[in-house]
């Protein structure tokens, strides 16, 4: 409990340093390069889609290290024998930055994501997925001085997402993901 009160106020007094000015607030949309790993077949192949976006902030901490939450939509699943299962889902990642130079982070942190549908190539099977996803992120940032930045990053899931009634199978998310982003604030 302490250790939890003690982050806390590092947290409370670290934010409180920050100038509203220094916040940025922008938008990103990138590629997904998603498969699931686990308990899976041999003959299962990534999906590539082109739709992963949403909203973003960074706040600065100090000269070196940025808090960048986000609000995103991505689309993630897998192929396996020609069909495409794609999960939709509103993931929320809360990255730690560390600016290795002024411009290029390395970047880590949670990430929550809550299912919001999944299809077998048109079908609903959203009951044999779980709501819920966690996983860490790891990835490299590019900002430019005109607020266009640029990411590569892989999402590598925590969690069981299967929900098959009788399955003792495991699958957990895997995402690799390229974006572009623009910080308008």
């Amino acid at each position: 409990m302490k250790k939890l009160l003690l982050i806390a106020a590092f947290a409370v007094f670290g934010f409180a340093n920050v100038n509203a000015q220094d916040i940025k607030l922008g938008a990103k949309v990138g590629m997904n390069f998603a498969s699931i790993y686990g308990d899976t077949p041999a003959n299962l192949d990534p999906i590539t889609s082109i739709v992963n976006f949403g909203v973003v902030g960074e706040i600065p901490i100090n000269e070196k290290f940025s808090f960048q939450p986000e609000l995103m939509y991505s689309i993630q699943g897998f192929s396996i024998n020609d069909t495409s299962l794609t999960l939709n889902y509103f993931n929320i990642p809360l990255m730690g930055k560390y600016y290795l130079t002024k411009k290029l982070s390395v970047e880590a942190g949670p990430q929550v994501g809550f299912l919001l549908s999944a299809k077998n190539d048109g079908p609903d099977v959203t009951d044999n997925f779980k709501t819920l996803d966690l996983g860490v992120n790891v990835g490299l940032g590019y900002k430019l001085n005109n607020g266009i930045n640029f990411g590569l990053r892989y999402n590598l899931g925590l969690s069981n997402i299967n929900d098959v009634s009788g399955s003792s199978d495991k699958f957990r998310n895997s995402t690799l993901q390229l974006s572009v982003g623009y910080f308008f604030l």
